[in-house]
């Protein structure tokens, strides 16, 4: 019995730190959360408000299904959960954003461990994911992005652990439902999982899919994905002719090769490349992260698909966390020799964590609306700061990211003022027509919560074309549209302009004209398919 005992322990000697590397992960986890609770907080205080996107996800978490247009189905639950659980405050809906940041915190953390690094290792590395803009942007809002992440790393955790012996039932389990809800979440996860899947494949790591466990993943992967795919089908698949639109009118900006590269050192912050691209070479290198070169492939595998299916710069974000681990990993062993690292201690690297906390602060009015917005016009222009422009849309004097948070107020009181000059007659059957989700998110969402009565509002684009008419008469309309009044003339017969939105901060195409129109001309039939848009 002694001798058993002792060969366990031989065996499975970096079990003993598990219960440190959990304690380590959870404190830098709630470090993360605090830090995007306050600064969801202040960027309240100084009058940034909702995010388009925000709008639109709270409107399909009220028409809760098991697909939509242009995301998946858990980013409305997570819109739902949080309106329920914490209210519908600009706080409450980012709440599970956080908490999904927070868990990625933890899960890269753990990955350093299960890679073999130490309190050192795991330390910078999960510094380096806190302090990076991408994750401290995407965790900021509510935002299907901010959970990627964390499902992607639960799937390279189950594998890792996997190869470390432990249970395959257990992990193989856990891989298929964190892949399958990430399949839900966002249809990146596939290609996340056919990289991974051939990463392991031209390794020697390859045996680990030969099992009875891996089908039972698959299955399970298979039955949690299947009623989205339902939903597809009895659509017409939707999905694809977004997407398909997006591509074939130019939506998004196309990055060359050096643009591309360089775009990963701006969104991981510039001085993390001396930690992420550390774990990349070591991984590839599998030395001093033995069995670890199936997960440097899959990096590789992952980057080269994106550039080539000129995906934005972002969609590589899922899978940054294990480099991070990597990395820390690879500083731990290139440092080994030096005294806080012998001695295990959590501040491993003093002056190279200095000099991440610093650059961070420096750059962190690019990843969080930290600043007002004149001062903060001053201070990228002072320091030549850029923000990372994705999409063809021209923009103001703020970046999308930001200039996406105004203006909404605007338009709702212009919009309640004109439907409470209405009959009631008219009030009853009015239509609300907005030309794309944020502007009848926006009208759906504000005008609820501040008690307006304001009947649910059209648009075409995207979800709210399917939610269609809601019986409304399209002989009296609140159109929030970009037409000249000499175009929609032609279609009314009494055209009165009665506000418009003009924030100077707002984004230049959501500056129109709001209108208030009377009498649809017989000769311009109105058809609701016409108005379809998915873009």
């Amino acid at each position: 019995m002694t001798t058993a005992t002792a060969q366990t322990t031989i065996i499975r000697p970096a079990d003993l730190t598990l219960r440190d590397a959990l304690r380590l992960a959870a404190i830098f986890a709630a470090a993360k959360l605090l830090l995007q609770f306050a600064l969801t907080l202040w960027t309240l205080h100084i009058g940034y408000s909702y995010f388009r996107d925000e709008f639109y996800y709270i409107a399909c978490g009220r028409h809760l299904a098991w697909g939509y247009v242009d995301h998946g189905p858990i980013v409305a639950l997570q819109a739902r959960l949080g309106e329920l659980l914490f209210g519908d405050s600009v706080f409450g809906i980012r709440v599970l954003s956080a908490a999904a940041g927070a868990v990625m915190v933890f899960l890269t953390g753990m990955i350093a461990w299960a890679l073999g690094g130490r309190r050192p290792a795991q330390a910078l590395a999960m510094l380096g994911v806190i302090v990076c803009p991408q994750y401290i942007g995407t965790d900021g809002f509510l935002s299907m992005n901010s959970c990627e992440p964390m499902f992607w790393m639960a799937c390279v955790l189950a594998v890792i652990l996997m190869l470390r012996g432990y249970s395959q039932r257990l992990w193989w389990i856990v891989f298929g439902l964190a892949a399958g809800v990430g399949l839900l979440n966002k249809p990146s996860m596939t290609f996340f999982l056919v990289t991974l899947g051939v990463g392991l494949l031209l390794t020697k790591q390859r045996r680990v899919l030969f099992s009875r466990w891996t089908l039972v993943a698959i299955a399970l992967m298979a039955a949690i994905v299947s009623p989205h795919v339902l939903w597809q089908i009895h659509n017409h698949w939707p999905t694809l002719e977004f997407l398909h639109n997006g591509q074939v009118r130019h939506k998004n900006v196309v990055l060359g090769p050096i643009q591309f590269f360089l775009a990963q050192f701006q969104t991981m912050q510039p001085v993390n490349s001396l930690l992420w691209i550390a774990g990349v070479v070591s991984l590839l290198r599998a030395k001093s992260i033995r069995d670890g070169r199936w997960l440097g492939l899959t990096y590789v595998l992952f980057y080269a698909l994106m550039f080539a299916m000129h995906a934005k710069d972002y969609y590589l974000a899922g899978i940054y966390p294990a480099m991070f681990a990597a990395g820390g990993i690879a500083w731990e062993r290139r440092f080994a020799a030096r005294r806080a690292v012998r001695e295990n201690r959590v501040v491993g690297f003093p002056i190279f964590e200095a000099i991440l906390l610093i650059t961070s602060l420096i750059i962190l009015p690019m990843a969080s609306p930290v600043l007002r917005p004149a001062t903060w016009v001053r201070y990228t222009t002072a320091l030549r700061l850029h923000g990372d422009k994705m999409e063809m849309a021209a923009t103001g004097p703020l970046p999308q990211f930001y200039a996406d948070r105004f203006g909404w107020q605007q338009e709702v009181d212009i919009v309640a003022k004109t439907y409470q000059s209405l009959t009631p007659e008219q009030q009853q059957h009015v239509c609300l027509f907005a030309s794309n989700y944020g502007e009848a998110g926006a009208i759906d969402f504000l005008g609820q919560r501040e008690g307006l009565h304001l009947p649910p509002a059209l648009s075409g684009q995207n979800n709210y074309w399917l939610w269609g008419t809601h019986g409304c008469d399209t002989n009296v309309v609140i159109a929030v549209i970009g037409d000249t009044p000499e175009e929609v003339s032609r279609k009314y017969d009494s055209v009165e302009i009665v506000g418009r939105m003009d924030d100077p901060y707002a984004m230049p195409f959501e500056h129109k004209n709001i209108y208030l129109l009377r009498g649809r001309r017989p000769s311009w039939h109105f058809d609701w398919a016409d108005e379809r848009f998915y873009f």
